[in-house]
């Protein structure tokens, strides 16, 4: 099983391009807060990232940023410049298309934007994982990078049959990229379960909690399957992944239980047998107590919530 493909299949990734700028210098640009992750590519030029509390981070070309909370932020070749601020609007926006701002003076930059978005909040701790600011820097093979960015903005530019399924697999192949890239960046202990999928030990640990997360794993028999004593097991498995191994095969049950209570028609009691637990009473406790509802509440919310028109990025326009 490849851990990452199945949480990524399950978590609905969704995305797309926001903007496309061209910017002369001096230039200025205020993003708000957003509920989704932000990406910036610098396909040309030089800017300033801000951030809050006074962190600054200086952008060459071919730097990609992921803002993965959300938090506002500006770029900027000049702060004194008067900022093009981009605010929410009605969906109703005009398309995609380059927004041009500052001067026609050099130095000249041009940077594409767009977001990433998950659909089901529960699976959300890949993200939660990054960084609150992610900055990859272009290497030898970062061709990639510029090929699938190009190849988006061009399928954002005209409006074609099936470009909301190529718009999103693609972001889809952006985010796995970028994931790889800070992944293989990782020292030991770092990127939680992310981090420890490429370990000896921990790796094969994960991947057999992930495929049959129901067993009643105990320390003994997964440092055993994976060649290592049970102390030396635990302590390994808590300083890779950030959290005990009980504590972690307890959270797999509860993100099964709820993708299982969202996507199918099983009983509730056949669910709990399913991620591992006797009874039925047994498994709701310790569901509402990990998602803060029931799990009949749980799938009647989700079921209704999946009605709603999925967000297609396009509440943000530029306001002078």
């Amino acid at each position: 099983m490849d851990i990452l493909a199945q949480v990524l299949d399950r978590i609905r990734l969704g995305g797309t391009l926001l903007f496309h700028f061209e910017l002369g210098h001096p230039w200025h640009l205020e993003l708000p807060a957003r509920p989704y992750a932000l990406f910036h590519y610098l396909s040309q030029g030089s800017a300033t990232l801000a951030l809050g509390q006074g962190r600054k981070i200086q952008m060459t070309e071919g730097d990609f940023v992921v803002i993965t909370r959300g938090e506002p932020h500006a770029f900027y070749s000049d702060r004194r410049a008067k900022p093009l601020r981009i605010i929410d609007i009605n969906r109703a926006s005009a398309r995609f298309g380059i927004i041009r701002h500052g001067s026609r003076a050099k130095p000249f930059s041009t940077m594409i934007c767009g977001n990433f978005t998950v659909s089901r909040p529960m699976f959300a701790s890949v993200l939660e994982l990054l960084p609150p600011v992610l900055l990859l820097k272009p290497t030898a093979d970062g061709g990639w990078l510029e090929a699938i960015l190009r190849r988006m903005v061009s399928e954002h530019a005209l409006e074609r049959p099936g470009q909301s399924v190529a718009l999103s697999r693609l972001t889809e192949v952006l985010f796995v990229e970028v994931l790889r890239s800070w992944t293989s960046s990782l020292s030991p202990g770092e990127g939680g379960w992310l981090g420890a999928i490429s370990d000896p030990h921990i790796g094969p640990a994960l991947k057999l909690i992930h495929e049959n997360p129901e067993r009643p794993w105990t320390l003994s028999e997964l440092g055993r399957r994976v060649g290592l004593g049970r102390s030396a097991f635990s302590a390994r498995f808590t300083r890779l992944v950030g959290q005990p191994m009980q504590r972690y095969v307890i959270e797999r049950r509860m993100a099964e239980a709820a993708f299982l209570l969202e996507t199918s028609d099983e009983a509730i009691a056949q669910i709990a047998s399913r991620v591992g637990y006797e009874t039925a009473a047994a498994f709701s406790k310790l569901f509402h107590r990990h998602h803060g509802e029931s799990p009949g509440r749980y799938r009647a919310s989700r079921r209704a919530a999946s009605g709603r028109a999925p967000l297609d990025g396009s509440e943000l326009q530029v306001s002078d």
